[in-house]
C-alpha cells in the first residue's frame, strides 16, 4: 500500500487486511485544515464494507458523515473531497463546532 509513516501505517495495514480477505474498504485522509481542527493533515480513517473502522479523521465529530460517504464510494460512487467548517451548515449537524475547517479525501481501495 503506502509508505506513510506513523498511525497511518496501522490504518493502511488494517485496510490491506480487509482487502486481502475480500472485503471492500475505503480510506479517508485529512488533506487540509484551517484554524482549530480535531486532527492534523495526514490523519486517516479506514472503513470496511461491514462498517468496521480503524483510525480517525476527527475525534468523532465528523466521522459519521465520512463513514456514510465511504459506504457510498464502496458501492460505486466517485471519490469525494468533503469539507467541514463552522461556516458550513452541516458542521453543526456533525458536531464540528471547534472553529476550524477540515477537508477530507475519501476513496475506495482497489
Amino acid at each position: 500500500m503506502s509508505g506513510i509513516q506513523g498511525a497511518g501505517d496501522d490504518v493502511l495495514a488494517q485496510v490491506q487486511a480487509w482487502h486481502d480477505v475480500g472485503k471492500q474498504a475505503a480510506v479517508a485522509t485529512v488533506i487540509s485544515t484551517w484554524g482549530s481542527s480535531p486532527r492534523p493533515v495526514g490523519s486517516m480513517l479506514g472503513v470496511s464494507e461491514d462498517g468496521e473502522m480503524v483510525g480517525s479523521v476527527s475525534g468523532g465529530c465528523i466521522e459519521g458523515a465520512v463513514v456514510t460517504e465511504a459506504m457510498d464510494i464502496m458501492e460505486g460512487a466517485e471519490p469525494q473531497l468533503l469539507s467541514f467548517g463552522v461556516s458550513n451548515e452541516e458542521a453543526w449537524e456533525v458536531g464540528l463546532a471547534c472553529g476550524g475547517t477540515v477537508e477530507v479525501w475519501v476513496e475506495a481501495v482497489a
